[in-house]
């Protein structure tokens, strides 16, 4: 029985235990991908499960560039941009901008670096989801990096996903730091998805009074 699945599954589940005991069982498997070619650790990232990609890293797991950059293990970005300086420019191999990961898990000093070694700050996913940093940092609500972004010239009106925008992201999720952030670096405040709808109709259909507020202030008014 193939236990790669069994892993996957624990960790999607953040099924610590079961992790533990996949591991004690076959250690070889803390470097194993799935079907998608995707790493143990990649998965626990992306699944938001961090007391999993800390143990898959202290098992060992072997790190690329974009699952460094994904676990905020600098050392290790830099050990392998300084060996190889183009790959602070590339892509995961499932599309995603290697400091668009760096940014939308909330390692700001991973981002600074990439850009500092060349990564564009604007690079966009070539999987069809059109992440970016600043569309990965809006998600994870990472004010700092977002403000960091927005200052360094990442752009605040990039359209993606039917229409969305980071502003339209953030409001929805009821950051009004971020939301100021954005607007103070003109960012468009009547902007509406593809279906209609603004950032104070996010912002009331989710009970992010501040937010609703702050747009009202601004001249926002709701779709029609």
């Amino acid at each position: 029985m193939d236990p790669v699945p069994d892993l996957f599954d624990a960790i999607r589940t953040g099924d610590v235990a079961k992790v533990r005991d996949v591991l004690s069982a076959d250690a070889a498997l803390v470097d194993a991908r799935n079907a998608q070619g995707q790493s143990a650790v990649l998965m626990a990232c992306y699944m938001g499960r961090k007391e999993i990609r800390d143990l898959l890293l202290e098992k060992g797991a072997t790190l690329q560039l974009h699952e460094a950059a994904a676990a905020g293990n600098l050392s290790r970005v830099k050990k392998i941009v300084e060996e190889k300086p183009d790959l602070a420019k590339g892509y995961s191999p499932d599309g995603f901008p290697v400091m668009a990961l760096a940014a939308a898990f909330g390692h700001e000093d991973v981002a600074r670096y990439l850009h500092g070694q060349g990564a564009d700050i604007n690079a966009t996913a070539t999987n069809g989801t059109g992440y970016t940093a600043l569309t990965g940092a809006v998600a994870g609500s990472h004010g700092s990096i977002v403000k960091w972004l927005a200052e360094n010239g990442a752009n605040v009106n990039y359209r993606y996903a039917k229409g969305h925008s980071p502003l339209l992201e953030a409001a929805a999720n009821g950051r009004l730091d971020i939301v100021r952030t954005l607007a103070a670096h003109g960012a468009d405040l009547h902007a509406r998805t593809d279906a209609g709808k603004n950032a104070l109709n996010f912002a009331e259909e989710r009970g992010h009074k501040e937010v609703a507020e702050f747009l009202v202030g601004q001249g926002c008014a709701g779709a029609d």
